[in-house]
């Protein structure tokens, strides 16, 4: 279904959002219980890939399909591997049949896991036969996809001996490594990192009742920032539930989007954006420890006029499209200039911006998001616009409560 977004104002200048469970930690979580039952969770994400992710938790089936739910490919690769006694197939999307899972299928082999590619190697489906690791000590290249190193980290406490997680060359998406750690520490496992060197120690006994609370996910916070940032000074819209110390890497948003005029205040949970006068300047930004929020910052960049330079953005080519051509294709049908590698974006400056251009989404729900702000400044087609709901299925009736005029 496509959406037309047509040229809009927000309805007041003040306005509230409550967003659901961030999905990165709701993912690691859900697998966190299917472990340990014992553990509670509250605000779990209530986006597709999250229900996935608990619906093939649950599943007694020999073929799980995830569909376009990339993180729980790689935390059910992990989290199949070490049932033992089970025979697992895990497929999913076409798009997903072309996402590497080598990287994490090699290191679990290393481990001493089974696990075979039914198509193509290095690719899914596979199939798991679960069984209990013994091995302890393993490598991977430290510029890989975190997805890849949580997915070991969080069924390491479930190794006979933990795990030793040794990590080469520099380190991408820190921040996602340490939310993985601050889980696993909250539910009371032990690890440690230190220099390039991960350790989880095995839990020898159960661990204590305990409810989690899933904190809001800044990702979908991420299109506000771009709506204040577009909007008259003095707007204001408040989102929760956040917190100042969040284990979310996209918390960067705070800092970032001072650049365009944007302040944020935490009170009790809640965030409040407020647009500030401000002077615009080029922006040249590295994301090594944010790509998700990058099509985000480069629509609001496009629409402010303003040329960017992102870097680090190297994961962005196996994600649910390659994001950096989709990204390109799109800014320069609405009459942007943008040039890309393979890990960065550079976007000139620009005045005009194309009326009722159709804007496709590759099966990406960041596209849809990231592009809708521009509706502040233009009228645009979103195509197939309930490709949201892989991570924020309200996101469409939540810009209508604050002013977004948007038809079927």
């Amino acid at each position: 279904m496509d959406f037309t977004l047509h040229k809009s104002q927000l309805a007041n200048k003040k306005s509230k959002i409550t967003i659901t469970g961030s999905k990165s930690e709701s993912n690691r979580l859900l697998l966190l219980q299917a472990l340990y039952p014992e553990l509670k969770l509250e605000n779990v994400s209530n986006s597709d890939d999250s229900n996935l992710m608990a619906k093939a938790l649950l599943s007694k089936e020999t073929t799980v399909d995830i569909h376009h739910a990339g993180t729980a490919m790689r935390f059910l690769t992990a989290y199949f591997s070490v049932q033992e006694g089970r025979e697992t197939v895990l497929t999913g999307s076409k798009r997903m049949k072309e996402r590497p899972i080598k990287i994490l299928v090699e290191a679990l082999k290393e481990l001493g896991a089974k696990i075979t590619y039914q198509e193509n190697e290095g690719f899914p489906p596979i199939k798991l036969q679960g069984k209990k690791l013994s091995k302890n000590k393993v490598a991977l290249k430290a510029n890989v996809s975190s997805q890849y190193i949580s997915a070991l980290l969080l069924v390491a406490s479930k190794l006979e001996n933990g795990i030793e997680l040794t990590l080469e060359g520099e380190i991408t998406s820190i921040p996602y490594i340490k939310m993985t750690l601050a889980l696993l520490d909250e539910i009371g496992v032990e690890s440690s990192f230190i220099g390039n060197v991960i350790t989880v120690k095995p839990a020898l006994k159960p661990l204590k009742p305990k409810t989690l609370v899933v904190e809001s996910d800044w990702s979908s916070a991420s299109y506000y920032f771009s709506i204040v940032a577009l909007s008259e000074v003095g707007t204001e819209i408040s989102l929760s539930a956040y917190k100042e110390n969040s284990l979310q890497g996209d918390s960067a948003l705070v800092e970032i989007y001072k650049h365009f005029g944007v302040s944020t205040i935490f009170k009790a949970n809640t965030i409040t954006l407020k647009k500030e006068e401000i002077q615009l300047k080029p922006l040249t930004l590295n994301l090594v420890n944010a790509p998700d929020i990058a099509q985000t910052i480069a629509v609001t960049c496009f629409a402010l006029g303003i040329p960017c330079d992102l870097t680090g953005l190297h994961t962005l080519k196996i994600k649910e499209t390659d994001r950096l051509v989709a990204l390109k294709t799109e800014i320069e049908k609405l009459g942007g200039n943008v040039n890309i590698t393979d890990k960065s974006l550079h976007l000139a400056a620009s005045t005009t911006i194309k009326e009722m251009v159709p804007i496709a989404t590759y099966n990406d729900h960041r596209m849809a998001m990231a592009f809708a702000p521009l509706a502040l400044k233009t009228s645009l087609i979103i195509k197939d616009a309930m490709v949201v709901s892989k991570s924020y299925p309200t996101f469409w009736d939540d810009l209508k409560s604050i002013g977004f005029q948007i038809s079927e």
